[in-house]
């Protein structure tokens, strides 16, 4: 029987691989098993070792803790907000993403600032005017 904390793993690795647009079969290549086991751990079908999930997370580009984001203490899906939809497999999105990642560390960081920067100080939408 699959485990509600096994489910939630493997939709956070299926969501994490989609946003930086890898197939099943490059992230099994950079990890080192076969397509079908990554297909598993996505299902839930296989639990994820904590060797193997410190070993996607480094391959992912994000902390161990990412894959738990959403669960309460006993295992359940918090409920809170919902996730942002993923972004859509369009091709300016996968070449935002590509050249993002091809940065170096500090580059990206400083990108990532300033991405947050404008976030926090847009202003309030002007009645009347539709920005893009």
């Amino acid at each position: 029987m699959m485990d509600l904390i096994d489910i939630h793993l493997g939709r956070r690795l299926r969501r994490r691989r989609r946003i930086l647009g890898l197939t099943q079969q490059q992230l099994a290549s950079a990890c080192g098993v076969r397509f079908q086991q990554i297909q598993k751990y996505e299902c839930a079908a296989n639990r994820m070792s904590a060797a193997r999930l410190w070993q996607l997370a480094e391959v992912l580009e994000v902390p161990v803790s990412y894959f738990y984001e959403g669960l309460s203490q006993d295992g359940a899906a918090m409920d809170r907000e919902p996730e942002p939809p993923e972004p859509r497999a369009r091709k300016e999105t996968h070449d935002l993403i590509q050249a993002f990642y091809s940065l170096s560390e500090r580059p990206r960081q400083r990108l990532l600032d300033l991405a947050k920067s404008l976030n926090e100080t847009e202003p309030e939408t002007v009645p009347g005017h539709a920005f893009p």
